[in-house]
């Protein structure tokens, strides 16, 4: 509150969540925020694209060795079904806070998936910041409840007329 006239201070209320790569910019779409959405969807399908490589490299490797053919199958359906699912996780974590000791139970799969995560980035950095949609949501009730709150409670009580 300012001291002269019992108005709600701008500075006060809820503040912004940051988002990983873009800061609060996802606020208002300033400061860069179209380029930093096109960095993270390239820096992504990048990341991806190596990462499909090194997987690669590890499955040749496996050729190499001489290792039977059940074995290299079975890596390769392990990381299809890992990274399905760490799509999958990833992307329902845009739209709802994941539960934390889910996402503790689920850190393995979520490490061996992660061309499943790099992905889902990709693809919603495509439309928004990933998980924008949720934080703005948040946000939005925050500063909702905020103002509910200071519309109440506004002005010196002190001052205040009695009834008589």
């Amino acid at each position: 509150m300012s001291d002269d006239n019992g108005t709600p201070d701008p500075a006060a209320g809820p503040r912004p969540e940051p988002i990983r790569f873009f800061g609060t910019t996802w606020v208002e779409h300033s400061d860069g925020y179209g380029v930093r959405r096109i960095g993270v969807a390239v820096g992504s399908l990048a990341a991806a694209v190596g990462a499909c490589l090194v997987l690669r490299f590890a499955y040749e490797g496996l050729q190499i060795a001489a290792v039977e053919g059940l074995v290299s199958m079975l890596m390769t359906v392990m990381f299809a079904i890992c990274s399905a699912l760490a799509f999958r996780h990833t992307w329902e974590s845009f739209r709802k806070r994941p539960d934390p000791e889910r996402q503790a139970s689920l850190r393995g799969l979520l490490a061996i998936g992660f061309v499943g995560s790099l992905l889902a980035y990709f693809f919603r950095s495509l439309t928004e910041a990933p998980g924008e949609k949720l934080h703005r949501e948040e946000y939005e009730t925050a500063r909702e409840q905020y103002a509910k709150r200071t519309k109440r409670r506004s002005g010196n009580p002190s001052k205040k007329r009695r009834k008589s």
